[in-house]
This record gives structure tokens, C-alpha cells and sequence, in this order.
């Protein structure tokens, strides 16, 4: 890159993301300046540059070298840690900037710290947008689904790099300008709830074949190539069929089986758990992976738990029943799909639910779209996601969708025999129960809660509702209770 001219767009923080979207940007013909507090992650960046191709990219180790470097108005993308690291390097970069640059924050950050960066940088006459970024090191490298959000003028001033760096699919590139404010950091964040739901699924259906079925390795890598053929067909389910085929280089063997079972998280999971609960919006799917992340994380509590009940005499697996393992990996597929119809059914519903809060006008159908391509969640039912809301934008759930609706009760029947199964042999999936429980809750015209809330005006005065006419109501039940029972000793 000549060294004399301005660069199109400026990147701060080289990890190993922030290197491979620069290096994107770079190879779809935008000349980048990248910066990074450590210089060794300069260079570094710079020397793969040059391997990969002669890149026109430029490295800065002052920040304000690195933000003189690109053309007016100024377009700097940051992907660092959330939180505090974003504001740090926001105050290192804002002071060498000018009204009418643009701050473009890349990171997984919560959506109120968008909005409170957002104001502040509307008070120095700079432009903010929050950008969720999914895909990965590979995605970021060759294609991500991208969802910013924040000042519309801003994403003007980027629509054309995004566009071209962004995973392309047959309507269009992954990505599009989500909505004010935090929108695009809240969309990425309940991406990634749906994501902790997709896994969890994906896990279970694993261990049901593994510990009931007696599927080896190699039948699981197959199952679920096969299964990456048809309706399942995802990025999730095809990296799995990847992770069964791998051995072990360094001890012989399959390598998944040598990995602790003990599971990490960044916290976008527990965030979209916690805003379904402001938003009284029910995710059991989302909750139960959750819920599972933490028990893993009990290693050590777990097998000294399983020492005890087997010498109480509760073995590992309760029944080794005899299953056909052809009809066995049917059902499982069937309980799978039907339980991740679910999830993201789930996610949906908190993503219209907090559009109508803040006021975002999200388009569902279009977040649906942007989804096919390059994250993580991508999978070949979205298109089908984005068709139901194309068919009716304030669709109330997807499970409500002609289409969905008829899969739904296609596959109820084998779901109920997988989670049955499971229940039998002691294997749990909390994921695929509660996935059942949801949608056998919701398809119900009449719940028991008539009674909870006949409870809770009994101890409480909470009143309740009639079916039968209009207008709240309470009950003295302690009284017309010791009355009932009164008459009935006299009778």
C-alpha cells in the first residue's frame, strides 16, 4: 500500500478477529489502516497482508498516525473486550478525530453502553454504531453476518465496504442496518442466546445416540453429515459431523472424547436469559443451555455425586434398553428440528417484544435473512424464518406459522419418544423438554393457572379474572372455605 495515501476505513484491535476482518476489508479492495496497543499485532497483521495476497493495508503504531491515515469523513471500527477496554480506546482515538468521523464498535457489548457511547459521541459531533459480528475467525476472515445499528448516517458512510465484506447469499449480502441506538448489539446478543440454544440441542441429541443408542464415533459422524443434507442442514450441525471425524494427535483416539466436559461462556447468554425475564417473555430453551452451562461447570461436584449415587446403587445410565438405532436416529432428528423451530422461535419473540419497547421497528424477517450467511447460526430453515414473516410481519410466533405448525405435529409424536427415552434412561435434555414443554404449553387453549392465581388471591388479595364476565375480583376463601367445611360436619 502506498504509504502516502489515505486509507478507506481504520480497524483498532488485532486479535485474531479484528486481524481477519481487516484483512477482509483489505481483499475486497478497501485500503485499511490498522492500529493495535501492542505493536507486535501490528506487524503481525501487516506480514499476513502481504502473504495473503499484497493487501493495501497499513500498519500504525500511534494512534494518531493510525487516525491522520484515512479519508474524511473517518471510519474507525474497534474490536476489543467489552466494556471498559471500548471506552479506553474510544478516549485514545476520539481525540485526534473530527465532527463527522464515525466510531464503529465491532464487539459483543451490551446494548446501554451503545446508547450511552452513542450520546456522548453526539456531544463531540462524532457518529456511533454498534455492530454485532458473527461467524467467527472464519467468518470474519471470508465472509460474517453483520448487524450494526445506532446513527443511520453513520451506516451510510460504511454501507458500501459491510456490503462487500459481509457472507453473501442468493438475495442478498448478510447484512443490514438493523435499527437505532443498541439495536444492533441486542440483535447479536439474542443471535447468541439462540446460538447457546442451538448447541445445547445439538448435545443432547448426541448423548441420547452415544449413551442409549450406542452409536460409536464414526455412526455420529455420518448421522449428522446425513443430516446436514436435509433439513438440518446448518453450520452447527455440519461443524459436528467435523468434530466426530477428528482424532486425537496427541493420545490416540477420538479427540472430543478427551475433552473436559465443562463449558464456557462470555455472558450474551446470560444477558438474553436475564432481558426475557424483564421482558416477561418466555425462553425455556434459551434458560435450560444456560442452566446446563452452569452445571458443567461443577466437574468436580458431578463426579463426586456420581461416585455416591451408583454405590447407592443408580448407575450412569438407568436402562440399557434395547432401541433400533435406525428409528432411534430418525426420532432424535425429528426431536431436534422441532425443539430448535423452538429456540428460535423464542429468540424472535424477544426481539419483537424489546422492538416495541424501545420503539426499533425491527424487521424480523429481514433478521432472518442477514442470518443465512456467515454466523453461527445459520442454517437452511431460515430462509423459511424469513418467508413466515414475510407472509405476516406480526406473526405472533413462529410456531403459529402454517407451514411450522404443520412440521410441528408431524414430529410431536417422535420428540415425545426421544425426551421419554431420555427420562427413562436417567439422560437428561433439559433442552429438548423444555422445548416440548413450550410448545405443549402454548398450543393449549386452557392452562392450570386458574389455580395459581385462585392461590395468590387467597394469600395475597392479587384478585383475579372471570371467564365468564368481566372485571377483577377477590375472594374471602379462608372464610367461605371454613364455611364449606362447616356444612359438610353437619351434614
Amino acid at each position: 500500500m502506498d504509504a502516502t495515501a489515505l486509507s478507506r476505513i481504520g480497524l483498532a484491535g488485532l486479535a485474531v478477529m479484528g486481524q481477519n476482518l481487516a484483512l477482509n476489508i483489505g481483499e475486497k479492495g478497501f485500503p485499511i489502516s490498522v492500529y493495535n496497543r501492542t505493536a507486535g499485532k501490528v506487524d503481525e497483521t501487516v506480514e499476513r497482508a502481504k502473504a495473503e495476497g499484497n493487501l493495501p493495508l497499513a500498519g500504525y503504531r500511534n494512534p494518531q498516525d493510525f487516525v491522520l491515515s484515512i479519508q474524511r469523513p473517518r471510519s474507525v471500527i474497534i474490536l476489543v473486550k467489552a466494556g471498559a477496554p471500548v471506552d479506553q480506546t474510544i478516549a485514545t482515538l476520539a481525540q485526534f478525530m473530527e465532527p463527522g468521523d464515525c466510531i464503529i464498535d465491532g464487539g459483543n457489548e451490551w446494548y446501554e453502553n451503545t446508547e450511552r457511547r452513542i450520546a456522548a459521541a453526539k456531544e463531540k459531533g462524532l457518529l456511533y454504531l454498534g455492530m454485532g459480528v458473527s461467524g467467527g475467525e472464519e467468518g470474519a476472515r471470508h465472509g460474517p453476518s453483520l448487524m450494526p445499528g445506532g446513527t443511520p448516517e453513520a451506516y451510510r458512510y460504511v454501507e458500501d465496504v459491510v456490503k462487500k465484506i459481509a457472507a453473501q447469499v442468493d438475495d442478498g449480502p448478510c447484512v443490514t442496518y438493523v435499527g437505532p441506538g443498541g439495536a444492533g448489539n441486542f440483535v447479536k446478543m439474542i443471535h447468541n442466546g439462540i446460538e447457546y440454544g442451538d448447541m445445547q440441542l445439538i448435545s443432547e441429541a448426541y448423548d441420547v445416540l452415544k449413551s442409549v443408542g450406542g452409536l460409536t464415533n464414526e455412526e455420529l459422524h455420518q448421522v449428522f453429515a446425513d443430516w446436514n443434507r436435509g433439513e438440518l442442514e446448518s453450520f452447527l450441525v455440519e461443524i459436528t459431523a467435523d468434530i466426530f471425524s477428528v482424532k486425537d494427535d496427541k493420545a490416540g483416539g477420538d479427540l472430543v472424547d478427551k475433552i473436559l466436559d465443562k463449558t464456557g461462556m462470555k455472558g450474551t447468554g446470560k444477558w438474553t436469559v436475564q432481558q426475557a425475564a424483564e421482558l416477561s417473555i418466555a425462553a425455556p430453551t434459551i434458560a435450560a443451555s444456560l442452566d446446563s452451562r452452569f452445571l458443567s461447570g461443577l466437574k468436580e461436584e458431578r463426579v463426586a455425586a456420581a461416585a455416591i449415587f451408583a454405590e447407592a446403587g443408580l448407575p450412569d445410565v438407568l436402562n440399557h434398553v434395547a432401541v433400533d438405532k435406525k428409528q432411534l436416529v430418525d426420532d432424535v432428528r425429528k426431536a431436534l428440528y422441532a425443539s430448535k423451530i423452538c429456540s428460535y422461535a423464542q429468540g424472535m419473540n424477544l426481539l419483537r417484544a424489546k422492538s416495541l419497547e424501545q420503539g426499533w421497528k425491527l424487521d424480523l424477517g429481514e433478521l432472518a435473512r442477514i442470518w443465512k450467511g456467515g454466523c453461527i447460526i445459520r442454517a437452511v430453515f431460515l430462509d423459511r424464518i424469513k418467508k413466515a414473516y414475510d407472509r405476516n410481519s406480526n406473526l405472533a410466533s413462529l410456531l403459529i406459522d402454517p407451514e411450522f405448525a404443520k412440521e410441528m405435529v408431524e414430529r410431536q409424536a417422535a420428540w415425545r419418544r426421544v425426551v421419554s427415552l431420555a427420562v427413562s434412561a436417567g439422560i437428561s435434555t433439559p433442552g429438548m423438554t423444555a422445548s416440548l414443554a413450550y410448545f405443549d404449553t402454548y398450543r393449549r387453549g386452557r392452562l392450570p393457572a386458574n389455580l395459581v392465581q385462585a392461590q395468590r388471591d387467597y394469600f395475597g388479595a392479587h384478585t383475579y379474572e372471570r371467564v365468564d364476565m368481566s372485571g377483577s375480583f377477590h375472594t374471602e376463601w379462608h372464610k367461605l372455605a371454613k364455611h364449606s367445611t362447616n356444612l359438610r360436619a353437619l351434614i
